[in-house]
């Protein structure tokens, strides 16, 4: 019953106020029809809004668009110069990597030169101290059969009193000829 009630009353207020209402706005309408009232225009000049202001905002909502479009692009050039950067990067360490490989690879190189040059420094000096301890009989024929360069070098490095007593064992043509390189 209650509900009933609640019924009765949402009807009473539909009777009573509701279609009322709805009846006398479209009289209203009818009669500015008939005024010749635009009643929507009014509408638009009472709460302000004019054609400029709904064009303008739409110009501002194009604008705005455009900016976003710019800034989009621009954003993708940044990322584009991003991964330019880092391949340079990578290709950078790659290449820094590589170097490091080569410079260590002729570091190993030069120690053992270094090794090889120490070795034949002391090979060489062993030879000169062994032509040192030769009686210049003996020394004279094996410097003749050498090569020029091979025997200016250690001519050279030999003492002046057993250059002179190797000379004395020569012939004068090859004494001669040792002499002349010694002098250049």
């Amino acid at each position: 019953m209650a509900e009933a009630k609640g019924l009765s009353k949402i009807k009473m207020l539909f009777y009573w106020f509701i279609i009322p209402l709805l009846f006398a706005l479209l009289l209203l309408l009818v009669l500015a029809q008939i005024a010749n009232i635009n009643v929507f225009e009014k509408a638009k000049e009472i709460t302000g809004f004019s054609e400029e202001q709904v064009l303008t905002v739409d110009k501002k909502t194009e604008v705005l668009e455009e900016r976003v479009v710019s800034l989009q692009a621009e954003i993708q050039e940044k990322e584009a110069r991003i991964d330019k950067v880092q391949t340079e990067l990578d290709n950078s360490a790659t290449e820094k990597e590589a170097l490091l490989i080569e410079q260590e690879r002729l570091l190993e190189e030069i120690a053992t030169l270094t090794r090889n040059q120490e070795s034949a420094k002391r090979d060489y000096a062993e030879v000169v101290s062994t032509f040192e301890k030769m009686s210049a009989k003996k020394a004279a024929p094996v410097i003749t059969k050498m090569s020029d360069a091979e025997a200016l070098r250690i001519l050279t490095s030999l003492k002046p009193d057993t250059v002179a007593s190797i000379y004395e064992k020569m012939t004068p043509e090859d004494a001669a000829k040792y002499t002349e390189l010694m002098t250049k």
